[in-house]
């Protein structure tokens, strides 16, 4: 019996206190803008701590407070490696502010800004950007709904409200694309209309489309 505790104890203490099985490395995938050591440096993990202790949640907790980071999941690999699984943020689209731009994600979070905007996002103008405007999130899932094709054309996404979404192509060409539902039949339809030279296509209800 006291073998067996004797046992118990020490498998207790080489689990959970000692640093034989302690953090030897924190490995870190799914990054490609934010640097591994950054991340390894939010996680806050000390080596040597008992992998068994460590607290996963509070460790992807701390990794999401890296602005460029959507998501982290924390898992253990014995006998001494913390795997850190990362989601970087990706710009979808740029909000002109104080004379820069602000990069913005799906979301509406603001994941860097730059003095100068990258010409490949389109630019989103609201009256009241952020994570929480209806007319934010509108433009947004406009923007995330288009196809490669056609979302390289657009040069800005205006709303007004979240069902006033309207598109400036790069030729100058405008799409009143509405309310963000219905975005695969409109993105059809539009399409096929671009092929027809007009100043103005609107494709704001799919069952009755006009062209100006």
């Amino acid at each position: 019996m006291l073998l067996t505790a004797g046992v118990v104890g020490s498998a207790v203490w080489l689990v959970f206190l000692s640093p034989v099985l302690g953090v030897r490395e924190i490995r870190v995938t799914g990054n490609f803008d934010v640097p591994a050591d950054r991340i390894r440096q939010a996680a806050g993990v000390a080596d040597g701590t008992p992998l068994a202790t460590v607290d996963a949640a509070a460790v992807a907790g701390r990794i999401r407070a890296i602005r460029q980071i959507e998501s982290a999941e924390v898992g253990r690999s014995w006998p001494g490696t913390l795997v850190v699984e990362v989601v970087e943020r990706e710009p979808v689209a740029v909000v002109p502010v104080g004379g820069k731009a602000a990069l913005v994600d799906r979301h509406g979070v603001v994941t860097e800004v730059r003095a100068v905007a990258p010409p490949t996002l389109p630019l989103l103008r609201l009256e009241r950007p952020g994570p929480d405007d209806p007319a934010a999130g509108a433009a947004l899932a406009v923007i995330g709904a288009l196809p490669e094709g056609l979302a390289r054309r657009v040069a800005e996404v205006r709303a007004t409200s979240a069902e006033t979404v309207t598109l400036r192509l790069r030729d100058g060409r405008v799409v009143v694309w509405g309310g963000s539902d219905r975005p695969a039949e409109k993105a059809k339809i539009l399409t096929t209309l671009l092929e027809r030279p007009a100043d103005t296509y609107d494709v704001s209800s799919p069952d009755v489309v006009t062209v100006k």
